[in-house]
């Protein structure tokens, strides 16, 4: 399963506008909801949006590139053509952030398996040191169509 900047998805996926990158998150999980409130907090460029794992759009971006969003324990990053997973999506989603945030993304520095296994940790243990919801949240949001299930 590819995962990194240089592996490629074949084919335009419908539901994206070209130029769009969507961060696709775990909409039960209250961490992952805190983090996507946090990004649109510092107001993304618009062409960033959403999708939950749980909503139609999510579980469609993820088959499109060969993941079951049944068994997903990360986050995505996906920009139509490419995608990155766990910490690499996370540092590459910090780049869009303002000063200070932005600073934060140099991290990517760090060797991949050391960062993913920090990411993984959080991840494993991440609805019980957070906790979940019992339906899908999706956050406020500063433009309607920030959502792609919107």
């Amino acid at each position: 399963m590819p995962e990194n900047d240089k592996d490629t998805v074949s084919q335009h996926v419908p539901i994206l506008i070209q130029g769009d990158l969507v961060v696709i998150y775990d909409g039960v999980c209250k961490l992952c909801n805190a983090w996507v409130r946090f990004l649109l907090s510092h107001r993304l460029p618009p062409h960033v949006r959403f999708a939950p794992v749980q909503s139609h759009e999510g579980r469609t971006l993820l088959e499109h590139i060969g993941m079951s969003a049944d068994s997903i324990h990360t986050i995505v990053l996906f920009d139509g053509q490419r995608y990155w997973v766990r910490s690499e999506a996370i540092f590459r989603i910090m780049r869009f952030l303002p000063w200070p945030w932005r600073v934060l993304a140099l991290v990517r520095f760090l060797p991949l398996p050391v960062t993913d296994s920090l990411y993984n940790c959080v991840a494993r243990n991440r609805y019980r040191v957070f906790g979940r919801y019992d339906s899908l949240r999706t956050p406020e949001s500063d433009r309607p169509d920030r959502f792609l299930n919107q």
